[in-house]
């Protein structure tokens, strides 16, 4: 199957009836708040999505991206190449009192004026949330040990100096 670019935008009520799949991409350039959470996103997005009524009736958008970005290492600063993969479930709703009738595995997402979604700020959304929190090389990849990352010795409780010495000698100073 030809992948396509993606729709920025799509009516899942009638993608879902008509039980629409979605295979394509989605160009790095349109990722702006991808590219600002990274270094550069190095891919274009690769992108499967399908629209479906599961059985309790509700209209489910669900699927799979993944791109490859670069990341600076936490560990020993150098750019490294990071590919991942996102999951989603979502099924859309009107107003935000609906989320709370959602079952707890679909995430919901409103539906806009026209009765449509953005599939690229719900991609876009998921890859970023995605990112690692403290992004770093495979130990054996980077150019810093994890023995490395000691700064200097806690020197023991006997060896340090006690900080209230000098108000005893005043006190003995005192006493004469």
């Amino acid at each position: 199957m030809q992948k396509v670019k993606l729709p920025l935008t799509v009516d899942p009520i009638r993608a879902a009836q008509k039980r629409s799949d979605y295979n394509g991409y989605i160009v790095s350039e349109l990722l702006e708040r991808l590219n600002e959470s990274t270094q550069s996103v190095n891919s274009d997005v690769d992108v499967t999505v399908s629209f479906d009524v599961d059985s309790q009736k509700l209209i489910v958008v669900h699927g799979k991206a993944s791109v490859t970005v670069t990341l600076e290492c936490q560990r020993c600063n150098e750019p490294f190449n990071h590919h991942y993969e996102v999951e989603f479930h979502f099924s859309p709703i009107r107003n935000p009192e609906q989320a709370d009738e959602l079952p707890e595995a679909y995430e919901p997402i409103e539906i806009d004026e026209n009765g449509e979604i953005n599939l690229l700020e719900l991609i876009e959304d998921e890859l970023i949330v995605e990112l690692p929190q403290v992004a770093m090389h495979d130990e054996a990849d980077c150019k810093v040990s994890s023995d490395n990352l000691v700064f200097g010795e806690i020197p023991s409780a006997d060896e340090r100096p006690n900080p209230f010495a000098v108000l005893e000698s005043l006190k003995h100073s005192n006493k004469e």
